[in-house]
């Protein structure tokens, strides 16, 4: 190996000559100096001792919830670029694993996902948009691992409580079958699941799953647990053996780069199996430089996972733009390739899961940090970060203040290294953009006269990777159309014969699942609707709320008119509305405000500044039934509103006031959105626009 590495290393030097001249003028970088000794701390990358923890990989999450929401709705070839960015090998990001939501139909975090199951005997392998996710990375990296992890689960399987572990067996079965749904109809093998994701793991039922995999021939799927914190798993595992053989990875959240000592103690391989969940901006980009490093030299994880994947929900709901990059303007076709992306390339383009981490890992003297990795065959990676405290900042957890400076690190080879003859440099400054850099190839170090020893300059806000792997690779596309808001017209009459996706384009769904149906009983305008299709509420994950509701449009609007065709299947206690102006989502739907327009089946209607219905502008009655198809128009302008019902004023409904609540909504972040009510009905013809 090192004798391929050498007549490789003279062939690109000759090269390099060749071409000295046509380099000559470009940016002057940071300073890279080789053999050169000076004061500073001298750091020597050995495996004469053996090697350390193997490297499982870096990886995102695309759910919890909902996050990828929009990306199935971009027009080629701007999906397929953002693909590239997140997936393709030597690229972009370059990510060794994929995590996705197993779909449950409670809100997440920024919406809901469809389960496979929304009831006992019902099974749908493709609803949603994760298994083209996952079939999307497979089929640019064929080796990416693929796990799997619930946040809520249909309701069903609770049995009338709002608990998964009811049933153990039930619960069971239901998880086993999205891994078997995965490879009988997308051809996709899971490697990993999970249990439920940051909330109450139940002992028996681990074991359960464990021998349900088993019996279904399902062997190598693994299990991690508990995709929470570090105890009381770790403890569990250490008291019951049998817990301890089923579960093959403990996977904690937000981990601060620490473990404890049981989690240690175990033996088992360690994840940070969710981390960052930071604004993308280069803030975003140091935390996750630093964790990258840092989870390993202070905690043993051997694995990264990112919340989240990519930034394709509205921005205004919970943890905008917390994504390694942004893509939340499917109908301009305009995304961004943040910095996150590049940072993880640093580590994702020059490694792979089967390396080894070496021994000789740690911390720098006056600040920062650098790993090493090789695979076993001659090949080296080493990456080295100095993020400073004010700038690399995660969401979360607190972060005790430490300090970065100006420094000189010598590095020394030995043992298998000490004969490299070439290392490759990239280059990360983060900060000002007069000095900031994202993922810059610089000159190539040679060792050739230097007994394996190489010294760098380096100051804050830096990332360096060293390598003997040719093949890393900035991409690039043309630059994508320019940002442009939601349409101020916007119509969808759910005409879709044989709809790719199950949801319909920018709709976000925030409490129930909203899908496409066919009515084939209606011969007429209405046989193509868009359907709210549970009955019953599911096991929650967070606050979700008691009415169902989807939301599309711009949290900029303020004067609006919503039109929508609306049709409510249950009778007396069934109900549907309109609303605009709503101020929030995701998490938070539950105390959403705004101005809504409902209409019951039991011949009422009403106007209300909440999604709760507790703030009431106005009730009466009107002649309403279930099974009947009606349109509702809501006009908002200032600081009054008017509805009608079927093109005719309601009672009241014309320019009712609304209360001083929303009194200078104009001048605020006012909103969007079309939404729905009641666990069963249907809808078509929707229409939105906004006024001056």
């Amino acid at each position: 190996m090192a004798e391929r590495l050498l007549q490789a290393s003279r062939q690109r030097r000759v090269k390099a000559m060749t071409a000295a001249a046509g380099s000559a003028g470009r940016t002057v970088v940071p300073l890279l100096l080789c053999a050169l000794l000076v004061p500073g701390g001298a750091y020597v990358l050995d495996d004469s001792d053996g090697l350390g923890r193997e490297f499982d990989g870096i990886g995102a999450v695309s759910g919890g919830g909902a996050t990828s929401r929009l990306l199935v709705n971009y027009p080629e070839p701007y999906r397929s670029q953002i693909l590239d960015y997140l997936f393709k090998p030597n690229f972009g990001a370059s990510l060794h694993i994929l995590k996705v939501e197993i779909g449950g139909d409670g809100q997440t975090t920024d919406g809901t996902e469809p389960s496979h199951m929304h009831y006992a005997l019902d099974e749908n392998y493709f609803r949603g948009y994760e298994w083209w996710l996952m079939k999307e990375a497979k089929k640019r990296n064929p080796n990416i691992i693929l796990m799997g992890l619930p946040w809520s689960f249909p309701g069903w399987l609770g049995k009338g409580f709002n608990w998964p572990y009811v049933n153990l067996q039930l619960t069971a079965y239901y998880v086993m079958t999205w891994i078997v749904g995965a490879k009988h109809y997308h051809d996709l093998d899971i490697d990993y699941i999970g249990i439920w994701n940051e909330r109450s793991f139940d002992i028996n039922y681990i074991k359960v799953l464990r021998r349900m995999l088993n019996y279904q021939g399902l062997d190598r799927v693994k299990i991690i647990a508990s995709d929470n914190l570090w105890e009381p798993i770790s403890a569990s595992m250490l008291l019951d053996s049998e817990l301890l053989e089923v579960i093959d990875v403990i996977g904690a959240h937000y981990p601060g780069t620490h473990i404890v000592k049981d989690a240690k103690l175990t033996k088992k391989k360690l994840w940070s199996s969710e981390d960052f969940s930071t604004v993308n901006s280069d803030v975003g980009a140091g935390c996750l430089g630093r964790i990258l490093n840092q989870n390993y030299i202070n905690g043993y994880m051997t694995a990264t996972i990112a919340w989240n994947l990519v930034a394709s929900y509205y921005e205004q709901l919970p943890y905008g733009r917390c994504g390694l990059m942004t893509a939340q303007e499917p109908w301009s076709g305009h995304y961004v390739v943040e910095s996150p992306i590049w940072v993880s390339a640093h580590t994702t383009q020059f490694t792979q899961p089967g390396w080894y981490y070496l021994k000789t890992v740690g911390h720098l003297e006056k600040g920062g940090s650098y790993v090493a990795l090789t695979d076993g065959l001659g090949n080296l990676t080493i990456i080295v970060e100095t993020m400073s405290h004010k700038h690399s900042k995660c969401i979360r957890p607190f972060l005790p203040y430490f300090n970065v400076s100006h420094q000189f690190a010598t590095f020394v080879l030995k043992g298998s290294f000490s004969e490299i003859p070439e290392l490759q440099v990239w280059y990360t400054k983060l900060g000002k953009p007069s000095t900031r850099f994202l993922f810059k190839q610089l000159d190539s170090l040679w060792l050739l006269d230097s007994s394996g020893t190489f010294t760098l300059e380096l100051q804050e806000d830096e990332l360096f990777t060293l390598t003997t792997l040719t093949t890393g690779g900035k991409g690039s596309y043309p630059l994508p159309p320019k940002s442009q808001p939601f349409p101020r017209i916007y119509k969808d009459d759910f005409d879709v014969d044989y709809p790719f996706f199950s949801e319909a384009p920018n709709f976000a769904d925030q409490t129930g699942v909203f899908e496409y149906f066919t009515n084939i009983e209606d011969p007429g305008e209405h046989r193509f609707t868009l359907r709210q299709v549970l009955n019953q509420r599911p096991i929650t994950w967070a606050a979700d709320a008691y009415n169902t509701i989807s939301i599309i449009g711009d949290y900029k609007w303020s004067n609006l008119t919503v039109t929508c065709d609306v049709y409510i299947e249950t009778p007396e206690k069934g109900g549907v509305f309109i609303a605009g102006r709503v101020n929030k989502g995701g998490i938070l739907i539950r105390s959403a405000r705004g101005v809504f327009f409902w209409i019951f089946a039991n011949g009422t209607y009403r106007v209300t500044g909440d999604l709760a219905g507790w703030i009431i502008y106005a009730l009466g009655h009107v002649d309403v039934t279930a099974k009947t198809w009606y349109t509702l128009t809501l006009i908002i302008k200032g600081r009054f509103s008017s509805g009608m019902l079927n093109g005719r004023w309601l009672e009241g409904g014309r320019k009712s006031h609304i209360a001083s609540a929303f009194r200078g909504s104009t001048d605020e972040a006012g909103a969007i959105f079309l939404c729905l009510m009641s666990w069963c009905l249907s809808r078509p013809s929707c229409v939105l626009l906004a006024m001056d």
